[in-house]
């Protein structure tokens, strides 16, 4: 039974596509990014999740597709929704579509009329493909233009190396400190790193329009996916570079705090994540073992990380004793961070049962809504992810 049993109801509501409708903009209000055009030359997932953020705050975006193929996601299902790829669906609202065959002198004469009324191009193709098109950034010559690149490894040595987000975790380490352990390396749950990127990659634009604002002059945006991984790595990375530490996987566990990883009660698993001294006193009073806070092994943060087995011992012992409702009801309220380990479907009741809002419907459909949340200029959903004939 999960700690949230109180919404499950409404995860099935969402589950069904009728829970959690985020409120609509009023009409009056603008968008942040009215009058922005994005010719969106993406595919797959990272710039398409970028152009779908900007797309959300009010750039019109038009994607360009293959004729009669478009985008690769279109294909990638199951799951579907009413025969279309549910995987296209998550990163394709508020666009509209054309097909242009880049291949053909007609088509890039269509492609480059497309762009000369936009304001920002976004592509990922494999570096070098659109310079044969002659719709990369130097050749179309513009100054004022905003062009963003994304690639796997950067358009350099790396040109040639495929850019999926797999290979990525990979080869820039993130699999290698994720799994339970040193034999056994596993991929994020989605495609991390491909979301990332376009994030990155939305910051990268938005600079560039507002320097753009400033003085006129666009610029050219460009991103990889390992290097956006290797600076999302964060402290790993950073005791790498600064201590020379090489991190190897550990699980559930952190490298640097402890408790902080999962473990079994009387009837489902539970977080732990128990970020200072004085929020590990008040789990062990709960617990009913207030001798381990002054335990020299246990008492201070970097003790619990050296001694972490035995204290994965000894809390287990008490915590299986309960079931995760109990210690969730009992060590929320005392500033213990806690929680059940949550399926997708109570994840989203947790959120609406918070006011969080986090879905919005276009027409019949159903998606996650944007997260940003902006008090002046909020974020809309005006179009559909567009069918490949329109």
């Amino acid at each position: 039974m999960s700690p949230l049993d109180g919404v499950a109801n409404k995860a099935a509501q969402a589950q069904e596509g009728v829970a959690g409708e985020a409120e609509q903009p009023a009409p009056s209000r603008a968008s942040s990014l009215d009058g922005v055009v994005i010719a969106d030359f993406s595919r797959v997932l990272a710039a398409p999740y970028a152009t779908m953020m900007l797309g959300d705050l009010g750039a019109e975006v038009i994607k360009v597709e293959q004729p009669g193929r478009g985008d690769e996601t279109r294909t990638w299902g199951p799951p579907h929704f009413e025969g279309e790829a549910t995987y296209f669906l998550s990163v394709n609202r508020n666009k509209t579509s054309v097909q242009i065959d880049l291949s053909t002198q007609a088509g890039r004469v269509q492609a480059r009329e497309l762009i000369a009324r936009a304001d920002v191009v976004v592509e990922n193709f494999k570096p070098g493909t659109m310079k044969k098109f002659g719709l990369d950034y130097e050749s179309l010559g513009r100054d004022d233009l905003v062009y963003c690149s994304i690639s796997g490894f950067g358009s350099g040595k790396g040109a040639d190396l495929p850019g999926y987000d797999l290979l990525a975790q990979a080869v820039g380490g993130l699999m290698s400190v994720t799994g339970p352990g040193p034999y056994e390396p596993v991929k994020t749950g989605v495609a991390l790193v491909d979301v990332l990127t376009g994030l990155h990659a939305c910051v990268g634009i938005l600079a560039a329009l507002r320097h753009r604002d400033a003085t006129g002059l666009g610029q050219l945006v460009e991103l990889d996916l390992l290097s956006v991984l290797l600076s999302s790595m964060v402290n790993q990375s950073a005791g790498f570079t600064l201590a020379g530490s090489i991190p190897k996987p550990m699980g559930n566990r952190h490298p640097s705090i402890a408790p902080y990883e999962v473990f079994q009660t009387a009837d489902q698993p539970i977080v732990l994540a128990v970020g200072n001294d004085r929020q590990f006193r008040r789990l062990c009073s709960v617990l009913d073992v207030p001798e381990l806070a002054t335990d020299e092994r246990f008492a201070t943060n970097s003790a619990r990380v050296e001694h972490v087995d035995e204290l994965f011992e000894a809390l287990s012992t008490q915590l299986r004793a309960r079931p995760a409702q109990h210690w969730f009801e009992t060590l929320t309220p005392l500033g213990v961070p806690c929680g059940p380990v949550n399926d997708i479907a109570h994840a989203f009741a947790l959120a609406e049962s918070l006011d969080l809002n986090p879905t919005a419907t276009i027409g019949d459909m159903t998606l996650v809504a944007n997260p940003i949340r902006l008090s002046r200029t909020p974020v809309s959903y005006r179009l559909r992810p567009p069918k490949l004939e329109q």
